[in-house]
Order: C-alpha cells, then structure tokens, then sequence
C-alpha cells in the first residue's frame, strides 16, 4: 500500500480515446476540449478536505497506449484510488480494461478489498455500443463502483471524483473544504510551486 501522507493519488486508466483527459479536465479545470490530442501522463492537483485537515488530490491522467507498460505499473503502485475508464460507444474500450484490472490487482497484493475503484462509461451522450446494465455488470464481476458520465455535458464528473473519495474508508474525505481554513490555506499556496 501506497504511505499515507497529504497526497491522495488517483490514477485514470483505460484505452485511447474514450475521453480520460476530457473528464479530468472538466473536474480539475471546468473545461471540454473538442479535439482529441493523446496522453503520454499529466498529473493535475487539486485542494480536499481530508480527515478535517486540507489535503491534495493528485490526479495521474494516463495514456491510452501500451508503450508504457513500466510508467503504468509504477503509477498503479503508487496509487490509491482507480478509475477505469471505457467509451459507452466502444465494446472494445471496455475489452481492454480487463488487463489493466488484472494488473491493478496483482500490483495490490491479489486482493481489491479496500481499494477504491471505480469502473466509468464515459460519453454517455453519444451513440452507444453499450447499454448501462452491461457496465454495471463488469462493476458487479469486478466488485467496484461504477457510473456513466459525459465530460462534454459535464453529467456526473464531479459525483464521480465524490464517490470515489467516499469510497475510501481508512480517510474521511471530501471536494468540500471549510470554508475559512481553505481561504487561510489557499492565500499561503499563492505564487508557490509544486515539484516532483
């Protein structure tokens, strides 16, 4: 497991295309770009409340090629909490996830019991391939939560990264700061850098 420190690491996972950068964009910026540009990794930071304190959740957007293979098994081994993301217009999108569960699985010791993960139909607003019952039963197979968003009409992004927190039991966290320790912390942030 990875050390628990003021870091939460969420890694998005699944094929190219299917909107991963989109829907974290969307949670992290408020913002849809149109056009598909590939990931190779960025990492995006955001301020949450965990356990009553302020901390960040960092956000690894992967690539959807399997150039990688070494940068996404660290990734995985790093993380905390999953999403695995598919294209409700693609049968092959969600086809692809099984090795990357497979994998998450064997990098968390053969067990997913009180890993958050969560299974995501991305671009529910398009024409699909996939009905809803059929994620939900790779949800159910997987044991993992699960829910169909759109990053284009922004449906469900920020419930997603909500439960995904919920999901964490040995933190209490959330999107919702205190109000007067976030203004306290957010004025200390200003004009600093992050390094990696």
């Amino acid at each position: 497991m990875p050390e628990q420190s003021n870091d939460y690491r969420v890694v998005v996972l699944g094929a190219g295309g299917v909107g991963k950068s989109s829907l974290v964009l969307r949670f992290v910026k408020a913002t849809f770009r149109e056009c598909y540009i590939p990931t190779i990794e960025d990492t995006y930071r955001q301020v949450i409340s965990c356990n009553k304190n302020i901390c960040t959740l960092q956000i690894t957007d992967t690539t959807g090629s399997h150039q990688f293979p070494a940068m996404q098994r660290l990734n995985i081994s790093k993380g905390h909490a999953f999403i695995l993301v598919y294209a409700v217009n693609s049968r092959q999108s969600l086809e692809e996830l099984q090795p990357i569960y497979e994998l998450i699985r064997e990098a968390k010791g053969g067990s997913l019991e009180g890993v958050p993960l969560m299974l995501v139909g991305n671009k529910s607003d398009e024409h699909r391939e996939l009905e809803y019952q059929r994620g939900l039963e790779q949800a159910h197979q997987w044991g993992c939560g699960f829910m169909e968003t759109s990053a284009k009409t922004n449906s469900n992004v920020k419930e997603l990264f909500q439960e995904l927190l919920n999901m964490e039991k040995r933190r209490n966290m959330s999107l919702q700061l205190d109000g007067k320790k976030h203004q306290n912390r957010k004025e200390k942030l200003k004009g600093k850098c992050f390094v990696m």
